[in-house]
């Protein structure tokens, strides 16, 4: 590779895009062969849309091109598709806000899920290339070397693993080079700019594990320029950053606290022999860390022990510690243990592995000796693997080449054919571990079909249906996905994510729906009495659209008095929500009287209910699933009794009486009502005063004119006084305001920093000023090898 100076100091490499092309190349490549043998979408028949692809992000990658096209049902800020009207910018901020994520707008509707798995390659291909590219940064060495470390460091088992079907988490996996190359920059004193907008992008496009890569980058700025002033400046730069990412962060940071709580976890560290098996290619474990690298990583930064250069091994070791003890277990992850996997930082570990390995070729392959070494300091820990039932033949036999060639690349004289010896065996690791990973998530979690012709008609005679602001247009009880309303444009009551608030969730649980994961993933609730609650006027039932029975609108007005506070019966409580009885209980015999329709609620049961011909089944289990009240069927025979579950509650509702209520609160509605994509705007009927009440949860950021919208039974309300003629409400996320400011604040600063700097340099400025290359007196991040 040719090399030219440009200062005292400073290297530049001609080619400079080679190793990233290389990178990207040979990600793509193993990723898609992976999946190619395993035979998954979109190369065979097996579903990939596992565990939350399917179930969040392709939903709200939907609801995002339906943005992008002019076709959602609100905005940025409000979400009126899902659980009956939600917040939007939080989630917008935790799924969708990837510069990649627009991507999919580019694909037709249809084709969301070939569109996802494109972006999916692209970030894992970026991902590599920035880790390509930082490394020839860093330091200069041979291009085909940073290149297939770059691939490495992309084709991680994290990345392949995990981060695949949480296609959220590859911005993260991009974020930690590029936040070493702001590293450099902030070390020599350059691009004062560049740097806190880099920092910005990355955490706005997925805070979470930017704030891991932060954390992983800010430890290699630190053991590599450990003088106060570059400290000092990276902070600064951090700070700058984050402050510029605060309109989206602070949404989301608040959202975090509203939602409801999830399951609290104790951290327990895995198996030693679990963990040296998870070092192998081909192996998959949901509770232990994917610490799968090209095994060439781990022997060269192995082989610097030999070399005398300890650093770097150091490094590693501290951090691949730190993923072991609880109190820096929590300090990854902001401090709470996460839901599901507790070593989603594991791909900070493979980040500074590939540095220390690049540490040990920047200067050409080390000898054999050293190689040997760092081949026996890899390999004889693995044997404890032999007590692991996560490790697999084809594991043990990639691991096995990949030492070997890594032992026998020296040998090779010319650079081309051990470069290409050594991207085979990569490329066979990772795509084997890739195949892996396809068949054993298909095998262990939920999955969720592709869509299909079936989908697209029935989105069609939903939207033939819709009727939207008038009425709500549910898409059913059965379910294909948690966040269905999104994916077939409906306006409905399920919902599913990370940030589900705790007053919806709590208020349907007090209204009957079921549940899945632990109280945030709300499933539809296929009932008379909330149908009417909620304005839904059409849904999805028995593969057609049919048309409910009479629904309230949007927005009612209810007479003065308290609201309501809800009780232990689903039954009751819908009652005291609607302000008439409508339902009755059955005779002394367990039956309800003939013409009634006859429900269940039975919400810790899993099991089978039956009245007559028609059976039913239930899933519930206290605190992760939750059985929804169910309908037995219309009372057709006298004296015929249900058989239920014990410790079930049966109530019989009279249609007539949901009538008679309906129609006297339709009365007292408001003459009209203006929906807007951040709220309403409801003119009133000349009356006396009451309550005027919203059909969507009371989340914070509700105003009604000027003031904090008040909550009646879960639902947004605000006041009316006699007379008043007009009631305007609208939604903002809470933080977005002070978001915006500290964004403000920190652009204040981003523009007055170069002001600053020019001050400094100018003749007469104080001692200490930067030279004009940013250059001299500089270090090489990747300490030289001794000679």
């Amino acid at each position: 590779m040719k090399i030219r100076k440009i200062g005292k100091n400073g290297w530049a490499a001609a080619g400079a895009g080679r190793p990233p092309a290389l990178a990207g190349m040979l990600t793509v490549l193993a990723v898609c062969a992976g999946d190619a043998v395993a035979d998954t979408f979109p190369f065979g028949s097996h579903r990939r849309s596992v565990n939350d692809l399917g179930n969040e992000y392709l939903p709200f990658h939907a609801r995002l091109w339906d943005l992008l096209h002019g076709r959602a049902d609100g905005g940025l800020l409000l979400n009126w598709q899902s659980g009956w009207g939600t917040s939007f910018l939080p989630d917008l901020g935790t799924y969708l806000s990837s510069p990649f994520a627009p991507l999919v707008a580019l694909a037709p509707r249809a084709d969301l899920a070939y569109a996802l798995y494109a972006v999916t390659l692209l970030k894992m291909a970026a991902a590599a290339a920035a880790m390509a590219f930082t490394l020839t940064r860093m330091r200069p060495g041979v291009w085909w070397g940073a290149g297939l470390l770059g691939a490495a460091y992309g084709l991680c088992g994290w990345a392949v693993l995990e981060a695949v079907y949480n296609p959220m988490w590859m911005d993260g996996l991009i974020a930690f080079p590029l936040l070493c190359l702001v590293g450099v920059w902030v070390r020599e004193g350059r691009r004062p700019l560049l740097g806190p907008l880099v920092v910005a992008v990355c955490w706005t496009a997925n805070f979470y594990t930017a704030y891991m890569a932060t954390l992983g980058a800010a430890l290699v700025l630190l053991v590599t320029a450990p003088r106060w002033r570059v400290l000092l400046r990276g902070a600064l730069t951090v700070l700058v950053g984050v402050g510029l990412a605060a309109p989206v962060l602070l949404p989301v940071l608040l959202g975090t606290r509203q939602a409801f709580p999830g399951v609290v976890r104790d951290f327990t560290a895995a198996d030693g022999a679990d963990l040296a098996a998870r070092l192998m290619p081909a192996t998959y474990g949901f509770s232990t860390p994917a610490l799968f690298v090209f095994t060439a990583v781990p022997v060269l930064a192995a082989s610097l022990l030999f070399r005398r250069r300890w650093l770097w091994p150091a490094v590693v070791a501290g951090v691949a510690l730190s993923l072991q003890w609880g109190p820096t277990h929590l300090v990854w992850h902001c401090f709470a243990t996460p839901n599901g996997s507790p070593y989603r930082q594991t791909f900070v570990l493979t980040g500074v592995l590939v540095l220390a390995a690049w540490a040990a070729i920047a200067d050409g392959l080390p000898d054999r000796r050293s190689l040997l070494g760092g081949a026996a300091v890899v390999g004889l820990p693995a044997l404890a693997a032999l007590g692991s039932a996560e490790a697999t033949p084809w594991g043990w036999g990639l691991f096995a080449a990949g030492l070997a060639v890594v032992v026998v690349a020296p040998s090779v004289r010319r650079g081309r054919p051990a470069a290409l010896l050594l991207a085979a065996v990569l490329v066979a690791q990772a795509s084997a571990t890739t195949a892996w990973g396809d068949k054993e998530r298909l095998a262990r979690l939920d999955d969720y079909p592709a869509w299909s012709a079936a989908d697209t008609r029935r989105t069609a005679a939903l939207a033939g249906a819709d009727g939207w602001p008038a009425y709500r247009t549910d898409s059913g009880r059965t379910q294909r996905t948690g966040n269905e309303p999104m994916m077939l444009g409906t306006q409905g009551g399920s919902y599913y994510s990370s940030l589900t608030p705790d007053v919806l969730t709590r208020t349907m649980a007090a209204l009957g729906v079921g549940w899945t994961s632990r109280g945030r993933n709300l499933q539809s609730l296929d009932n008379p009495v909330t149908d009417a609650l909620f304005a839904v006027g059409a849904r999805w039932r028995d593969g057609a659209v049919v048309r409910t029975g009479p629904a309230l609108p949007l927005v009612t007005l209810r007479p003065p008095g308290p609201a309501p506070v809800y009780g232990r019966s689903p039954f009751r409580n819908q009652e005291l929500l609607l302000g008439a009885r409508v339902y009755e209980p059955p005779a002394a015999d367990g039956a309800c009287r003939v013409g009634t329709e006859v429900f269940l609620s039975a919400p810790d049961v899993t099991g089978r209910a039956r009245l007559g011909d028609r059976t039913v089944r239930l899933r519930g289990q206290l605190p992760k699933w939750r059985a929804t009240v169910t309908s037995l069927g219309v009372q057709k025979v006298p004296g015929l009794r249900p058989e239920v579950p014990a410790g079930a509650e049966l109530a019989c509702l009279d249609h007539t009486r949901l009538r008679a209520a309906v129609a006297a609160l339709r009365a007292t509605a408001p003459a009209s009502v203006a929906v807007t994509d951040t709220g309403f705007r409801a003119t009133l009927r000349p009356r006396g005063p009451g309550t005027l009440v919203l059909s969507s949860p009371a989340i914070a950021g509700w105003r009604c004119d000027g003031r904090a919208a008040a909550s009646y039974g879960g639902l947004v309300a605000a006041p009316v006084t006699a007379g008043q003629r007009e009631v305007e409400c609208a939604f903002r996320p809470p933080g977005l305001r002070a978001g915006l400011g500290a964004g403000a604040a920190a652009l204040l600063v981003l523009v007055a920093w170069p002001a600053l700097l020019r001050w400094r340099r100018r003749p007469g400025a104080p001692e200490g000023r930067p030279p004009p290359d940013g250059t001299a007196g500089a270090e090489p991040l990747v300490p030289a090898a001794r000679t």
